[in-house]
């Protein structure tokens, strides 16, 4: 089969992605690459199309055991015959699927990193016909990437170890410039081809929000979206049990998962969140990397993760299938504490000299200081986040909670002269909150201790709160006219453009959200009709009607067969159907995802729900 031929009959789909064609024909024509594409964006298709279409057996090194699971599974239900090889296998297991890979029965072999070390899988590579390498989630490779594996530096010992080099390939959604330089330097890529499709996920609604209680926000927002998977990601084990025990106690059927309870009960939950036997669940970020759930709807932080680079991969695990999903972030203070004590006492690599560890903490601390900017910003949420991987964008996007705010200004140019004049009086010695204790006129021990009394700033601004004059200095930080250092001390000095603040030459305003435009802050923020994004189906009440009854058919198999409902079929791939109502073959073939093997298994039994459904009515009935 050419490669039109096994992504129609084999993956169900018409045409490609934006730069799905191009890798693939770089990967057919020899080449080495790297794509660097947005969650959802297909990835795993730029080297699965290639891996079918050339001779010999695809390698791909994937980080965790789900993941590769999850990948095996639904290439196995496209009739594509695939295994893979990690701990969760016995030896003797193990020693089987190499046995069926020399014989040819396996076209993609999926390992962890770790195995390519072993000396029972190199003797079966050397031997095998080889032809192409992929390289999962290859921001792992980089030290400076937020899932360093030091299994992934292994990958081109294992290359190289090969009689003929295979076809490298390399993909992740998450990378910045120098995780990108990383890879390519690292995996040594030959002429690669190099392809940024953007980080863009124009379907995913991001939004920010500080609450006083955030259990009463997460359960009025589960209990509005009690039909929906979603998952609520907390910064510690304690938060997660805090959380899983109000919510169940309300009543809502939560799960949970971290690495404090029983491998048991980490694999059943999981199991049943997969599986939709439960919508919600509660858990640290050890929950989710290689989780291909496609209906997840909504993922809300209780916490503020360590960076943006762990937030959008998280945030992006919302909406897969393309659908309309939300991503909310619960900020509070006390978050910044929870990470700067993560980061403090995490543990070193024990691979790294100490200039290495002292350079990965510098950059932990400027992860942390972005990801707080983040939090803090009235710009554009989907503009901060682009820019923070360089890829260029327009400046509103109308679908964050910043886009959809209504802001008022309060001129604080008398403050902001106090706070510049503090700063300059400490000489850049001092973080943010001694200088709000200073110029609030505190006596806190510390600045006892200090001598803080005699500073000609010292109570400029008592009839403020400390809070409100932080929130100022905050302000002053991100239009620049304050600078911090990059360290966990954060000091606090001026820049040049507090000078003509201070002689009088311009004024200093204090932006607000004065109200938001739809309430309360945590509904439903869907695109309406006339704004829907591309590709998105959006149904009437009646395409609602037969969306459930498909879904329930799916679970339904999807229990008989034992794997995760989106496995036989896509939240898309369901609506697409009801809009296209398919009455035979030939029709049915046309929905996006459905493939000839997916036809011959599953396509009769959810036409016969059509049928019954429109009892002969026309299309526009059901189509909105």
């Amino acid at each position: 089969m050419n490669k039109y031929e096994v992504l129609k009959n084999i993956f169900g789909y018409d045409s490609f992605r934006d730069g799905q064609e191009s890798l693939i024909d770089a990967i057919l024509n020899g080449r080495d690459v790297l794509g660097i594409m947005p969650t959802g964006a297909g990835k795993s298709l730029c080297y699965q199309v290639p891996a079918l279409v050339m001779e010999g057996i695809t390698i791909v090194v994937s980080p965790l055991i789900s993941l590769m699971k999850d990948q095996v599974h639904a290439l196995n239900e496209a009739g594509v015959h695939a295994a893979y090889i990690n701990s969760s296998l016995t030896e003797g297991q193990i020693s089987k699927a190499l046995e069926y890979a020399s014989r040819g029965q396996y076209k993609i072999i999926y390992v962890a990193p770790e195995r390519l070390d072993t000396y029972g899988f190199v003797s079966f590579a050397r031997q095998a016909d080889i032809s192409q390498v992929t390289v999962d989630e290859a921001h792992c490779i980089s030290q400076w990437g937020q899932d360093f594996r030091p299994g992934y530096l292994h990958i081109l010992d294992f290359v190289n170890k090969l009689g003929k080099r295979p076809v490298v390939s390399a993909f992740t959604a998450t990378a910045t410039e120098k995780v990108k330089e990383d890879i390519l330097n690292s995996l040594k890529l030959q002429d690669p081809k190099v392809m940024v499709t953007g980080f863009d996920r124009d379907n995913l609604y991001f939004g920010v929000e500080t609450v006083k209680r955030k259990s009463d926000f997460v359960f009025d927002y589960v209990m509005k979206h009690r039909q929906e998977s979603g998952i609520i990601y907390c910064a510690t084990r304690k938060n997660v049990d805090q959380l899983y025990l109000s919510l169940l106690k309300q009543g809502v059927q939560v799960l949970r998962y971290h690495a404090g309870l029983s491998n048991e009960e980490r694999r059943q939950n999981q199991e049943d969140f997969i599986y939709d036997r439960g919508n919600v669940i509660v858990a640290t970020n050890a929950f989710g990397m290689g989780i291909d759930k496609s209906n997840v709807r909504y993922v809300i932080h209780y916490n503020m993760p360590q960076s943006l680079e762990n937030y959008y991969q998280e945030a992006g695990r919302a909406g897969r299938d393309g659908e309309s999903a939300e991503c909310i972030l619960l900020y509070s203070g006390q978050d910044v504490m929870i990470n700067r004590f993560l980061i403090e006492n995490k543990e070193d690599n024990p691979e790294l000299d100490p200039v290495q560890i002292m350079s990965v903490r510098q950059k932990d601390e400027e992860r942390l200081r972005l990801m707080v900017n983040y939090c803090t910003t009235h710009d554009c949420l989907r503009k901060y986040i682009l820019d923070y991987f360089g890829d260029e964008n327009e400046c509103r996007c109308d679908n964050c909670s910043n886009c959809k705010a209504e802001f008022e200004y309060e001129d604080v140019t008398e403050e902001a002269v106090a706070i510049v004049s503090c700063a300059m009086e400490l000489r850049g010695r001092y973080g943010a909150t001694t200088l709000a204790g200073i110029l609030a006129g505190s006596k806190a021990a510390k600045l006892k201790n200090m001598g803080a009394m005699s500073f000609k700033s010292y109570g400029k601004l008592e009839n403020m709160s400390e809070g409100g004059i932080r929130e100022i200095i905050n302000e002053m930080i991100l239009e620049g006219v304050l600078k911090t250092t990059q360290d966990k001390y954060a000091l606090v000095s001026p820049t040049e453009e507090a000078v003509p603040i201070l002689v009088g030459e311009k004024s200093f305003s204090l932006k607000r959200i004065a109200k938001k435009k739809e309430e309360p802050a945590f509904a439903a923020m869907r695109p309406v009709k006339s704004k829907s994004k591309a590709g998105e189906i959006l149904l009437n009440s009646k395409g609602d009607e037969l969306f459930e009854k498909l879904r329930l058919l799916r679970k339904e198999i999807a229990t008989a067969e034992k794997v995760p409902p989106y496995i036989v079929f896509s939240d898309k791939t369901l609506k697409d159907m009801c809009v296209k109502l398919p009455q035979d073959k030939q029709s049915m073939l046309t929905v996006s995802g459905v493939g000839d093997n997916k036809y011959d298994r599953y396509g009769q039994q959810f036409m016969d729900i059509i049928k019954e459904f429109t009892a002969g009515e026309p299309v526009s009935t059901v189509l909105d």
